[in-house]
C-alpha cells in the first residue's frame, strides 16, 4: 500500500452527475439488479464493475441501502450485481456473479449487525426485519468484518470498499458494547481498501469513476467522506507548489482544564484556538455577538485548515485510558461539519487511519435525482410468497429529507448522515406519492409516513450559510434554540396540504418522530400535524423528566413537552378528535440515578401512563452517550483526571432496577422496587396511597392467569374499535385506557 497522503482542498463540491457515463451505460437500466448468474445472462451482461454485498435482503426501494448504491452507480454507467445474505462459513456464496472489474462495495445493511442481532441486555434476537420471513440467523455478528474477510478470500486482488452505517460509525476506535472493549478502526480489522462514511453517494460516484478510469484504489486519497489506511504522512502536494502537513495534536484543540457552565459544547478552548493559529495561521472571525462564525486564512499564512491534520490518540492509548478516549470522541464530534472540518488521523501499530472531513451534502436536485431513480419499489422476486417486515413498514411511506441536527447523544444520526438537512423538492417528493398509489402493491390510499430522521426538520437550516459553515456547535437546539436556525414550518405545513389533497390519498399519516421543541415554534404546524395527520395517537420522545438526564442526553426540559402537549389538546379538541400523546422514555441513560428513575416513575403515574414495552440505553457505536457509559466522564464539557465524573448504571441489577421503575405497575417488578425504595429511603411511595408508587404486597396468585401475572393488576387494553359508536361515554373511558397503555420503546 502506497503511503502517500494527498490533503483534502475545499472547494464547491462535483455536481453528482456531471462526469461522463461508463460505456457500459448502453445496457441501460435493470428490472433489478441481478443477484445471479442466470440473471446477468438474461441482461446481456458478461460480468460486473462493482458488486455489493449486503447483510439484508435486496429490497429495489430508495429506503435501502443497497438499492441507492446501485441505482445510483447503474445511472453512471456502471454494472452492478448484489450479493444479499449470503452464507459465511464459506467464500463460494461470494463467487456467484465471478469477479468485479472494479471493486466490492460491503455494507452489514441498513442496520448495524451487532444492534440487529441483540438486544440491550446483550440477548441473541430471533427475529430481523430486514430478513425474508423475520428470520433471526441470516447475517453474521459484525457482518462488515465477515464479508470482506470472504471477498478477500473469494478473488484476492480485487479491492474492497466499506460503507453503510457499521462501517461509518466504527470509523475510529471505538467502544463495543458487546465484547465490553475498544476495538480497532473496522478499516484494520477487515483489511479493506476504503471506508466511505456518511450519506456516500458523492464519494461513491468520484472513486468509481476513478478507478474505472485507470487509478488505483490506494492513490485516491483526497475524497471526501472516505477513510483509508497509510503507513506515513510524507509532504503533500498543495496546488502549484509542495507544503509539509501541519500536524496539530488534538491536545493543542482541547486542553484539560475546569469545566465550564454548559455554552456550546464543542466551541474550542481560546488557548487552544491561539495554537491553533500559530500551527495553522487561521485567524477566527467574529459577529456582533462575539461568536466564532469563521477561520479566515492569515496573510503570508504558512498554512491554512485545509491543511491541517489533527492527531487523535491512538488505538493503543485510547484502548486503556477512558480520559483519552472521550477526548478522542470530544474532538472527532468537534470535525463534523462539512464547512470546517479537519482531516483526523489515528495510529494503530505502525498504521495510520486517515479520515477526511464529512462530504458535502447532496443538494435539493441531487436529491431530487437520487430519489427518481428507476426503483422498482418492492422486494426482489426470488422473495415472492416471503414477507420482508422492513419493506412492510415502509413501503407506503416517503422519505423527504436527510440529516439531523438535533444532537441527542444516545442517537447516531448526526455521526452517521450529518447536522445540514438535505430535503428534497416538494414536486419529487409528490411524484413519489403518485408511484406508491399506482404502482405499490397492497396500497389503499393511506400514506403510512412523510418524515425522514426526524418529521419536521424538513427545509429547516442556518439563516447564514457562512455561519453555517463556521459553525462548531453538535446541536442547533440545545441548550436553546439557536436564534440563526429557521424555524419557519411552512414548506413542510404545504407539503403536507399538498399531499392529502392527491388524488387517490385517503390519509397522510406521519410516523416519524415529531421534534417538539421545534414544532411549538409553529402552532400552525401542530394544528395541521394534529388535525389531519394524527391516526389516534401520536408518539414523541421527551426521554426523561429530569434535569440532570437530559442534560446528559441534551434533550429539552418536560416543560418543553408540557407545551407541546397542550397545543395537541386544544387543536384535537377543536377538530373533534379524541387523540392521545404517548411520549417515550428511556431507562440507564447516562447521567441517570436510581432516584432519577424513581420520580420518572412517579411523572408517569400522576400522568396515567404505563409503558407495556421498555428499553434500556443501548451503547450503540461513536455515541457521545456510549463515550459517557464505557469512560465515565462527559465529552460535552472540557476532560479532567479528577472528577467529572458521571452516574452510570452500568451492571445488570441496576440496570433491571431502571427497566423495572418504567413499568411500575407490573406485579413482577414490585418486589425489585420495594427493596430498592427501602434502601433509598423512599419507602413513603409503597402504599395504596395516592403517593403510593407500588403496594406493599404483591397480589394474590390467580392460576388462570398468565405465569407471573394477575388479572386484578394487568394493563387494560382498549376497547375494540365498536366501542367507539357506543357513545360518549364508552369512547371517552376507551381512549382513557389506550393512553394508559402506551408503548415506550426506544428507536436505535
Amino acid at each position: 500500500m502506497k503511503s502517500t497522503v494527498a490533503p483534502f482542498i475545499p472547494q464547491t463540491a462535483k455536481p453528482l452527475y456531471s462526469y461522463p457515463k461508463y460505456w457500459a451505460e448502453c445496457f441501460g437500466p435493470a428490472p433489478f439488479l441481478p443477484t445471479s448468474r442466470e440473471e446477468m445472462d438474461l441482461l446481456g451482461w458478461d460480468s460486473c464493475d462493482v458488486i455489493v454485498v449486503t447483510g439484508d435482503a435486496y429490497v429495489d426501494h430508495p429506503s435501502f441501502g443497497m438499492a441507492v448504491i446501485g441505482r445510483v452507480l447503474e445511472a453512471q454507467g456502471f454494472r452492478v450485481g448484489i450479493i444479499d445474505q449470503p452464507a459465511w462459513d464459506t467464500a463460494e456464496p461470494f463467487k456467484q456473479l465471478g469477479p468485479p472489474n472494479l471493486y466490492f462495495g460491503v455494507t452489514a445493511g441498513n442496520m448495524d449487525s451487532m444492534i440487529n442481532r441483540y438486544t440491550a441486555d446483550r440477548r441473541r434476537r430471533s427475529d430481523d426485519a430486514y430478513s425474508p420471513d423475520d428470520q433471526g440467523d441470516r447475517r453474521p455478528d459484525r457482518a462488515t468484518l465477515v464479508y470482506s474477510q470472504r471477498c478477500r478470500e473469494a478473488y484476492r486482488n480485487v479491492p474492497i470498499v466499506l460503507g453503510g452505517i457499521e462501517a461509518s460509525l466504527r470509523r475510529i476506535a471505538h467502544y463495543d458494547y458487546w465484547s465490553d472493549k475498544v476495538r480497532r478502526s473496522v478499516l484494520v480489522d477487515a483489511k479493506a481498501d476504503m471506508l466511505l462514511f456518511g450519506n456516500a453517494e458523492r464519494a461513491l460516484v468520484e472513486i468509481t469513476h476513478r478507478i474505472a478510469g485507470g487509478e488505483t484504489i490506494d492513490a485516491i486519497q483526497d475524497v471526501r467522506g472516505t477513510a483509508f489506511l497509510a503507513t506515513s504522512l510524507p509532504p503533500a502536494k498543495l496546488v502549484e507548489q509542495e507544503r509539509p502537513w501541519v500536524e496539530l495534536d488534538s491536545t493543542s484543540v482541547d486542553t484539560p482544564g475546569r469545566v465550564e457552565p454548559m455554552q456550546n459544547p464543542y466551541q474550542v478552548e481560546s488557548e487552544g484556538e491561539a495554537k491553533l493559529d500559530t500551527a495553522s495561521s487561521a485567524v477566527p472571525v467574529v459577529n456582533d455577538n462575539e461568536q466564532v462564525i469563521e477561520f479566515a486564512p492569515r496573510r503570508g499564512s504558512r498554512a491554512s485548515r485545509a491543511e491541517t491534520v489533527i492527531r487523535l490518540p491512538a488505538y493503543e492509548q485510547v484502548k486503556g485510558d477512558p480520559v483519552l478516549y472521550a477526548h478522542a470522541s470530544r474532538i472527532l464530534h468537534a470535525e463534523t461539519n462539512p464547512g470546517n472540518a479537519r482531516a483526523l488521523v489515528q495510529a494503530h501499530g505502525d498504521r495510520q487511519v486517515w479520515i477526511n472531513p464529512p462530504p458535502v451534502p447532496l443538494t435539493t436536485d441531487e436529491m431530487d435525482s437520487v430519489f427518481g431513480l428507476p426503483f422498482a419499489r418492492v422486494p426482489h422476486p426470488k422473495y415472492e410468497g416471503q414477507k420482508l417486515p422492513a419493506w412492510e413498514m415502509i413501503r407506503f411511506s416517503v422519505n423527504i429529507m436527510r440529516g439531523c441536527f438535533g444532537g441527542c447523544t444516545f442517537c447516531s444520526i448526526t455521526e452517521h448522515e450529518g447536522r445540514i438537512i438535505q430535503s428534497r423538492s416538494e414536486d419529487s417528493i409528490l411524484n413519489e406519492l403518485e408511484q406508491i398509489r399506482d404502482k405499490t402493491p397492497g396500497f389503499t390510499g393511506v400514506i403510512s409516513d412523510l418524515g425522514g430522521p426526524t418529521a419536521n426538520m424538513y427545509r429547516l437550516a442556518c439563516k447564514d450559510p457562512k455561519i453555517e459553515a463556521a459553525c462548531r456547535r453538535p446541536a442547533c437546539v440545545y441548550p436553546d434554540i439557536c436564534s440563526n436556525l429557521n424555524t419557519d414550518h411552512a414548506p413542510l405545513i404545504n407539503l403536507y396540504k399538498k399531499a392529502r389533497d392527491m388524488p387517490g390519498i385517503k390519509k397522510v399519516l406521519i410516523s416519524s418522530g415529531v421534534r417538539y421543541d421545534l414544532a411549538v415554534e409553529s402552532p400552525e404546524y401542530v394544528e395541521e400535524l394534529v388535525t389531519h395527520h394524527v391516526g389516534g395517537y401520536l408518539k414523541i420522545a421527551p426521554e426523561h423528566t429530569e434535569e440532570k438526564p437530559l442534560e446528559m442526553m441534551m434533550k429539552p426540559g418536560i416543560g418543553t413537552y408540557e407545551r407541546f402537549r397542550v397545543l395537541f389538546e386544544r387543536f384535537s379538541k377543536k377538530a373533534g378528535k379524541e387523540q392521545y400523546l404517548i411520549p417515550y422514555f428511556i431507562a440507564a441513560h447516562p447521567g441517570t440515578t436510581d432516584n432519577d428513575m424513581v420520580e420518572l416513575a412517579i411523572w408517569l403515574k400522576r400522568n396515567g401512563f404505563r409503558a407495556d414495552q421498555v428499553q434500556n440505553f443501548y451503547p450503540s457505536p461513536m455515541a457521545t452517550a456510549t463515550t459517557m457509559y464505557h469512560t465515565g466522564k462527559n465529552p460535552l464539557h472540557r476532560l479532567r483526571r479528577e472528577g467529572g465524573n458521571v452516574e452510570i448504571a452500568k451492571g445488570g441489577r441496576q440496570r433491571k432496577l431502571h427497566k423495572a421503575l418504567l413499568r411500575y405497575h407490573d406485579p413482577d417488578n414490585w418486589p425489585m422496587i420495594r427493596t430498592a425504595l427501602k434502601q433509598m429511603g423512599r419507602a413513603d411511595l409503597i402504599g395504596y396511597g395516592k403517593r403510593g408508587l407500588i403496594p406493599p404486597r404483591q397480589p394474590a396468585s390467580d392460576p388462570s392467569a398468565e405465569p407471573g401475572k394477575n388479572r386484578t393488576f394487568l394493563t387494560r387494553h382498549p376497547a375494540p374499535p365498536s366501542a367507539a359508536k357506543a357513545g360518549p361515554r364508552k369512547a371517552k373511558r376507551s381512549g382513557r385506557l389506550k393512553s394508559r397503555n402506551s408503548r415506550s420503546t426506544r428507536r436505535v
